[in-house]
This record gives structure tokens, sequence and C-alpha cells, in this order.
């Protein structure tokens, strides 16, 4: 039998501060999700292995060092809002409710959704709200955000997405690169223009809707 909390602290601080993460406030939430809580019984014991994991609908739990990567680069301070696309697993969600002071997450499969909302409520996180829906588009009815983070590989960044940005809000967001890569990317909007930077190679599902990838 793994024990889930010591695996969970060599993660840490071998897949993560070792590897780039620096941001403290990331580096404690990360401590403090049981990610093995977001997964199938048959898959806990690998909670904490350094790769995607499957959790049905042939979408995966991201690896953890994406998962801090992420929120490292939307740099979250306590007071924001967020939108999240790609729910999925809702482990990204209970990670960034730590950081941030309202998360909105959508996802199109509602029976991910469904397990989501019941694990992120069995955990006592209260400051996440799942929406279903093509995440691609938003939830322009709850903009503008703060920051947004997309668990999806994209062709482009969604306009939709760029639009519900706040003035000097952050996005990132995978971009496809073709077939074997994508490339993790940070959108900071500025009062003329849009700041673009890569951030490094990754690997998505890719991002299905109406300013995605066709189903």
């Amino acid at each position: 039998m793994t024990d889930l909390p010591s695996a969970r602290r060599r993660m840490v601080e071998r897949q993560l501060r070792r590897r780039g993460i620096e941001d403290e406030r990331v580096l404690a939430a990360m401590g403090e999700v049981p990610r093995e809580a977001f997964l199938p019984e048959a898959l806990r014991d690998r909670a904490y292995a350094d790769s995607a994991l499957p959790i049905g609908e042939e979408q995966t739990i991201s690896q953890p060092w994406i998962v801090a990567a992420i929120c490292q680069a939307l740099e979250l301070e306590g007071s924001e809002l967020v939108l999240e696309v790609g729910t999925g697993s809702g482990y990204s969600a209970a990670v960034l409710a730590r950081l941030a002071a309202h998360v909105v997450s959508i996802e199109r499969h509602q029976p991910l959704s469904r397990e989501a909302a019941a694990v992120l409520d069995s955990l006592g996180v209260r400051n996440v709200e799942i929406v279903v829906g093509d995440g691609s588009l938003g939830v322009p009815a709850r903009a503008p955000f703060d920051a947004i983070a997309v668990h999806a590989a994209a062709p482009a960044a969604p306009l939709a997405l760029i639009e519900q940005l706040a003035a000097a809000g952050r996005l990132v967001i995978p971009i496809s690169a073709g077939r074997d890569a994508d490339v993790l990317t940070l959108l900071r909007r500025t009062e003329d223009r849009v700041e673009t930077i890569d951030l490094g190679p990754c690997r998505f599902v890719p991002l299905i809707g109406a300013e995605g990838f066709d189903e």
C-alpha cells in the first residue's frame, strides 16, 4: 500500500520544486490537495506518478508538473476570479481554489462534471462552481476573469477567451503544434495588445468546441 501523504511530499520536492516551480503558494497548494481523491480506485496508488492518468470519457488528469506550471504562470495572489476550461477530474480546480478567491470551471462531459463536483464537495471545497458547456466559448456571463486556465490543446487561442480576460488578465493555454506536440502558452492582456510567451512543450487532449477542434 502506497504511503500517499509521503508520496505527495516527494512529488512537491522532486517533480515540482527541483524542476522550476518556485511559487511557494503553488507548491503549498499542490502539497495540500489529495490527487488520489480525483482518481479511480484502481489508479490511486499511482496518484503521484510523474504522468497524466486516465479518468474516463477519453480524458486525463494532468501530470502534476503541468498543473503547477499553469498555476504558476497565472501569477495568482488570492483575490482573483478564475475561469478553468476543462474541469476533468476536478483536481486542478481544487488547486486553483486554494490560490484564488473563486473558480468557475467549465466541462463539456456531464458525467465528469458530476463526479468532480462530488469530490470537491467531499473535500469541503466551496469556492468552485462547475458549468457544463463548450469551454472554447468560456462563460461570458461571468466575465471578466482575472485569469483563465485551459486544460486542452487548441488550434489557436480562442478569441472568446481573450475577450473574457480582464485588463492585465492572464490566459494559459496549450496551442497545438502538430500531431506530436503542443506548446504551453501564456497570453497577457495589456491596454492595447496581447503579449504571448511560450512556456514550453506539453501534450494535452484536444479542445473540442466552436473555437477549438471538431469532435
